[in-house]
């Protein structure tokens, strides 16, 4: 019988989620370890060799450390869920003119409801995983907050889970920062797993060039976008662009063009399949409104409240004030913000906990 009861923890093959079931399995949990497979890269059209969480050398890892330390392992084929709601998502959302979040999506949506399902089937009370951040509890109610190491925190990735999610949910990476991690599977024994390289693409984005996964998953669509125009804030045409679709805000690189200064993708026009082009310091935003939101820390998010809002994975976030309207937030940052895409996710933060967050609907 288990000290702490039974967790089902999800292995990619790396070295996160490795350590993380020899955490859970030391510190007494019946640990039974479970693959997700995703996606493969076959599907994507891309000649690309397959790495990653999801390729078959990295599905072999996990189940070669489940069966060194003792544990089943099962292996759960959801690529059809996955693509039905991530992918379908990832291309539409680039269809309306936004930058999508699949990672998010991905988490919120599929791989907690997922592992959610599988652990009831499997009489498992918790989940675990590989992420660097921290659950906690504060007047009955459950949320994020941010991992011992900076350059690794996930939190920002995790907004959207549930009460009953997080209730179940285990990240015993949060208290360590990754040389930690590192040491722990070296003194563990997994030499080379200490050293195994990460992967930052997205699973279905081999090699890291939406914009051909976007003409391989619509082959007609360079025809049908192609001819748009570039043009400036005050609308004067710039030049021709290959799509609107194939270009995301705040970009500068890939544009096509000279101009003889720097220029950056400031909106996104679909309806006329016009990219809006300007200087950094058209960027430059002071509010923005955010909807779908989740309330995590509170039971809603508490009106006029303070709070750091981070509008992107690497963004270090900005003081700013949140006040709720119909059917979503308004946020008034306290200092202007560079690239506020609309699609991307906006998170909430009391000092390193996590309020809530949403999906960036517009600027302002």
């Amino acid at each position: 019988m288990s000290k702490h009861g039974r967790v089902l923890v999800a292995m990619s093959g790396g070295i996160d989620s490795t350590v993380t079931a020899m955490m859970m399995h030391e510190q007494g949990y019946e640990v039974v370890g479970i693959t997700m497979k995703t996606w493969d890269y076959a599907s994507s059209g891309s000649s690309k060799k397959e790495t990653g969480c999801c390729s078959l050398d990295s599905i072999n890892d996990a189940r070669q450390a489940a069966v060194e330390m003792g544990f089943h392992h099962f292996i759960v084929d959801i690529r059809e869920e996955f693509g039905d709601y991530v992918i379908d998502n990832f291309v539409d959302e680039y269809i309306a003119g936004r930058t999508p979040n699949p990672c998010v999506l991905c988490n919120t949506h599929i791989k907690w409801s997922s592992l959610l399902k599988r652990a009831d089937a499997m009489d498992c009370e918790f989940i675990a995983t590989g992420h660097y951040a921290v659950v906690k509890e504060e007047n009955q109610r459950y949320f994020v907050s941010k991992g011992k190491d900076d350059r690794k925190d996930q939190s920002y990735v995790l907004w959207g889970l549930d009460q009953e999610c997080l209730k179940r949910s285990r990240f015993p990476l949060g208290p360590y920062d990754k040389t930690e991690v590192r040491k722990m599977a070296l003194d563990f024994g997994y030499e080379a797993l200490s050293k195994k390289a990460e992967s930052y693409e997205i699973c279905f984005v081999p090699d890291n060039d939406y914009r051909g996964f976007l003409k391989r998953r619509l082959p007609d669509l360079e025809q049908k976008v192609k001819g748009g125009v570039f043009i400036d804030p005050k609308g004067n045409k710039l030049g021709e662009h290959i799509g609107y679709p194939f270009y995301t805000i705040g970009q500068r690189k890939g544009l096509g063009m000279a101009f003889g200064k720097p220029m950056y993708v400031i909106e996104i026009r679909p309806e006329t399949n016009t990219v809006v082009l300007g200087e950094v310091e058209d960027l430059l935003r002071n509010g923005m409104v955010v909807k779908g939101i989740n309330s995590m820390k509170y039971d809603h998010i508490p009106d006029g409240m303070e709070a750091i809002t981070q509008v992107r994975y690497n963004d270090p976030g900005t003081m700013s004030k949140l006040k709720n309207i119909n059917d979503g937030v308004e946020v008034e940052f306290y200092a202007n913000v560079r690239g506020v895409a609309p699609g991307q996710s906006a998170v909430f933060y009391e000092g390193d906990d996590v309020v809530g967050g949403g999906l960036i609907y517009s600027s302002l």
